[in-house]
């Protein structure tokens, strides 16, 4: 006489999360786009069953969760600056403090006197997140997007069809990837954590690339800045995201006599998370 195997439910899958370790968001939203269904749904009737397949597929996207595969990755998306966007594994994911770079090119889009249409680049747009942002809250900008790696491109290129927004991208390292053109606006969110930064195990799913420049965090930053002035018009800023011990270093390297009003801001959480600075016009 055979024997049924026992039913296997919602609440079971979250008791199986827990247990290692998985928060109980993380494995409802999983379930949710697992089984189809409102995660408002699941909760109401964590009852319902999982069949063979989705037990099996719950078993897979529990052990990578629980090994450290970042949620957005397993979704398949993130949100950023209220645009869902796509990730993968090619692209850094999203930092809600990275939207901190887009609030501040919006208030320098929006001065007296900024261009009609100002040409706006983001250098190592990833998911082209920033870019996406920027021409979503700045449609008369002329925003181009650039990545050294192509897979990253390739996620950006995607997301800026499913939003609708009409984005220039280009393929190649920081300034490099601009050739001569000069911009009123340039943001960039560079990788800048040292190669033996006590975080990155943690961080081991996502881009090396996008997270440490190697051993020193700040040469990708110093790249940037000190590359800048020959892109920027007279008057252009350059805006980028660091990290929170790393803001006095950077304001140092606009200290140089091309830049004014450089300043730094800070997140949500009140750590100095962003530097930014103009092009000093030629003096007379």
């Amino acid at each position: 006489m055979s024997t049924a195997a026992p039913s296997f439910a919602v609440a079971d899958a979250v008791a199986d999360a827990r247990r290692q370790g998985v928060s109980r968001l993380d494995a409802e939203l999983l379930l949710a786009r697992l089984l189809g269904r409102p995660r408002s749904a699941l909760i109401a009737h964590d009852d319902q069953t999982l069949d063979d397949r989705q037990a099996d597929r719950w078993r897979d996207l529990l052990a990578q969760r629980a090994g450290g595969v970042p949620l957005a990755y397993l979704l398949g998306e993130k949100e950023f600056f209220g645009h869902l966007l796509a990730v993968t594994p090619a692209v850094l994911v999203p930092r809600p403090e990275t939207e901190l770079l887009v609030e501040w090119a919006a208030e320098i889009l929006a001065e007296a006197g900024a261009p009609a249409h100002p040409a706006v680049a983001d250098l190592g747009t990833g998911s082209g997140a920033i870019a996406l942002a920027v021409k979503h809250l700045a449609p008369h900008a002329r925003v181009a997007a650039s990545d050294i790696s192509a897979a990253a491109l390739a996620v950006a290129a995607a997301n800026a069809r499913r939003l609708g927004l009409d984005i220039e991208l280009l393929e190649g390292a920081w300034w490099r990837a601009l050739a001569e053109r000069r911009f009123d606006l340039v943001l960039a969110n560079p990788p800048y954590l040292d190669a033996a930064d006590p975080h990155l195990p943690a961080l081991r799913h996502e881009p090396r690339q996008a997270l440490t420049p190697g051993a020193d965090g700040l040469a990708a930053l110093a790249e940037i800045v000190r590359g800048a002035p020959p892109h920027l018009v007279a008057g252009g800023w350059l805006v980028v995201e660091h990290g929170c011990e790393q803001a006095s270093p950077v304001r140092s390297m606009f200290r140089a006599d091309d830049w004014t009003d450089v300043s730094t801001r800070t997140d949500l959480a009140g750590l100095p998370r962003a530097t930014g600075g103009r092009r000093r016009p030629p003096r007379r």
